[in-house]
C-alpha cells in the first residue's frame, strides 16, 4: 500500500511506475473495494493521507479540499453553516459490506449521486476543479472556482466518473448550498409499479418541486424506517424548503395524488432517515454477496424491465429517480446477459454490477459494455491520460 502525504510524492510514485509501466491499483477510502473486474497490479496507490480543507469559503458557497479528506469531516464543516453537498452522495459501505471511510476524491471517481439527482445533478455537475496526477506522473490542473463554459477537453467532468481509470485525483473544488429549512414526504400505499410510475410522473407535472421520487414495493417496503411505512407498496415524494412553503405544496401534491390512492405524510425526521436509507440501498444492505444491480433507464420502461425478469429469475428490486434508478438484487444468477439484452430492448440503459460473489466477477462484466464508437474515444483518452495504461487496468473493461 502506497500512501503518498503530499501531490508531488505522488507523482514521484507515479512517475517511477509509469517507467516501469508497472500497473497501480488506484484507490480512495477502501469503501467501493471489491467492485469493479479485477484489477492486477503490483502495488495500491491510495489518497487516504492526502487530506484536509484547502479553502472554504461559505458566503461563495464553494469548498476546495484534498482527495483524501472525509466525507464527514466535509459535511460537518458544511452543516456548521447551514449547506450540504445537494446531490446526497451514497455511502456504498453497508451495500458493499466494506469498513473503508468514504473520502471526498472517491466520491468525484466515482460520480455518487443519490436521490435529488434527477432535479440537482449529478456529482459532476457540481464539480468546478481538479487536481491530479496523470499516468506520466505530471501534475495536472483544470477548471477553477466558478461555473463557466469551456472549450476542448473538460477534463474536471472526464474524471469524474472515472473511477481512477485516467489520473489520480489530488485535490477537488465544488459548489455547496443551503440545506433545506424542512422537510416531508408524501406516501401513496399500495401501488403496483406500473401505476406507481403514472403517479410519480404526475407528481413530478405539478408545481410544487418534488426533490425524491421513489418507489418501494411491498418486498421491501419493510426494511425501510423500521417498518414504520403503511402497509402496502409506497410510493414517495419528498417535499423540501421553508416550512410554510412546504406545508402549501404538501396540501396541493396531497390533493393531485388522491385519485391514485391512500396518502400519508411522514415528518421532518423520518423523512430524512428514509431518504438516507433509500440513497444507502439499506434493504439490501444484508451482508450477503448476492448480486446488486444497479439499474439506470427511461422511467417509462424501468418497471417493464423488472416485470419481465422476475417472470424468470429471483429477484427483488426497488425504485428512485422517479422511477428512472433501479436497485436490483437477485438472489443467485445475476443474470447478466437476460438483464443487459432487456434493456437494450426497452430503449437502452446502464447495468452496473455493484457487488458479486468473487466467482461470479471473474465471469461477468461489472459495467455497461461501450458502443464501439464510445470505446473508440475512451480508448483514445486514455492513451492520452494514461499512456502506459498503469492506472487501474481492466477495471472498467
Amino acid at each position: 500500500m502506497l500512501t503518498p502525504v503530499t501531490e508531488t510524492e505522488a507523482a514521484e510514485l507515479i512517475r517511477g511506475h509509469a517507467g516501469k509501466k508497472t500497473p497501480l491499483h488506484i484507490r480512495g477510502g477502501g469503501t467501493r473495494a471489491g467492485f469493479g473486474n479485477a484489477v492486477t497490479a503490483e502495488a495500491t496507490l491510495s489518497s487516504s493521507l492526502l487530506t484536509g480543507i484547502v479553502e472554504y469559503n461559505p458566503a461563495e458557497m464553494v469548498i476546495t479540499a484534498r482527495a483524501g479528506t472525509p466525507v464527514a469531516e466535509i459535511e460537518a464543516a458544511l452543516a456548521a453553516n447551514g449547506q450540504g453537498m445537494a446531490f446526497e452522495p451514497m455511502d456504498h459501505r453497508g451495500a458493499m459490506g466494506t469498513s473503508g471511510t468514504p473520502t471526498i476524491g472517491g466520491l468525484f471517481a466515482v460520480n455518487s449521486s443519490g436521490p435529488r439527482r434527477f432535479t440537482a445533478g449529478a456529482a459532476r455537475d457540481h464539480l468546478l476543479g481538479v487536481r491530479f496526477v496523470n499516468g506520466a506522473g505530471d501534475v495536472v490542473k483544470a477548471g477553477g472556482k466558478v461555473m463557466k463554459n469551456v472549450t476542448g477537453l473538460d477534463l474536471v467532468k472526464l474524471l469524474a466518473g472515472s473511477h481512477g481509470t485516467l489520473g489520480f485525483l489530488t485535490e477537488v473544488t465544488f459548489k455547496v448550498l443551503p440545506v433545506p429549512k424542512t422537510s416531508t414526504t408524501l406516501v401513496l400505499s399500495s401501488l403496483e409499479d406500473e401505476q406507481a410510475m403514472h403517479a410519480l410522473a404526475a407528481a413530478m407535472s405539478l408545481s410544487v418541486e418534488v426533490s425524491g421520487a421513489a418507489h418501494l414495493p411491498e418486498s421491501v417496503r419493510g426494511r425501510f424506517i423500521g417498518g414504520s411505512l403503511p402497509e402496502g407498496a409506497a410510493t414517495v415524494m419528498r417535499l423540501e424548503g421553508l416550512e410554510a412553503s412546504v406545508a402549501v405544496r404538501a396540501e396541493k401534491l396531497a390533493a393531485a395524488m388522491a385519485g391514485f390512492g391512500p396518502v400519508g405524510r411522514l415528518d421532518a425526521d423520518q423523512s430524512k432517515t428514509l431518504w438516507r436509507e433509500i440513497r444507502d440501498v439499506v434493504p439490501y444492505a444484508d451482508g450477503t454477496a448476492r448480486p446488486l444491480w444497479r439499474v439506470s433507464m427511461a422511467p417509462s420502461e424501468a418497471w417493464k424491465l423488472v416485470a419481465g425478469l422476475r417472470l424468470r429469475a429471483g429477484i427483488d428490486a426497488y425504485y428512485d429517480w422517479q422511477g428512472g434508478l433501479v436497485w436490483m438484487r437477485a438472489e443467485a444468477d445475476p443474470e447478466a446477459e437476460v438483464l443487459r439484452h432487456g434493456i437494450r430492448t426497452l430503449g437502452g440503459g446502464h447495468a452496473t454490477l455493484l457487488r458479486a460473489a468473487p466467482q461470479i466477477r471473474a465471469e461477468v462484466a461489472a459495467f455497461e459494455p461501450q458502443a464501439p464508437a464510445v470505446a473508440l474515444l475512451s480508448a483514445r483518452l486514455k492513451a492520452k491520460l494514461d499512456p502506459h495504461g498503469i492506472f487501474n487496468p481492466g477495471l472498467m473493461t
